[in-house]
């Protein structure tokens, strides 16, 4: 599945049921050949996916390679383990991403 469609995919695959009280922006700022950047915006029990940098400041920044980024979707890249190896880079809050992650189960 393309990075594009992983993202355009997100809205499904999110848990709102676990979102009450939740607001967040991500960035993800991927490198490579499906590379760009995405923008993750969580409130009201919705999520939203826009392409591009946010005019708002995110609560983190996620920097990968997308082939990284389409592991990590399907189950093959361990997010703990590409963390600890530098796989993903995290500016801002990490909590945020740990949130984000049990929110679109991943």
């Amino acid at each position: 599945m393309s990075v594009a469609d992983l993202f355009n995919n997100m809205p499904g695959r999110f848990q709102a049921d676990k979102a009450a009280g939740t607001t967040m922006g991500i960035l993800f700022d991927l490198s490579g050949d499906e590379g760009g950047q995405w923008y993750v915006n969580i409130a009201d029990g919705k999520l939203d996916v826009s392409q591009g940098a946010p005019a708002a400041v995110p609560s983190a920044t996620v920097k990968m390679a997308s082939e990284d980024f389409q592991a990590l979707s399907s189950g093959s890249l361990n997010p703990m383990m590409a963390f600890m190896t530098g796989k993903i880079k995290v500016e801002g809050d990490l909590n945020s991403v740990m949130k984000f992650q049990s929110l679109v189960g991943f």
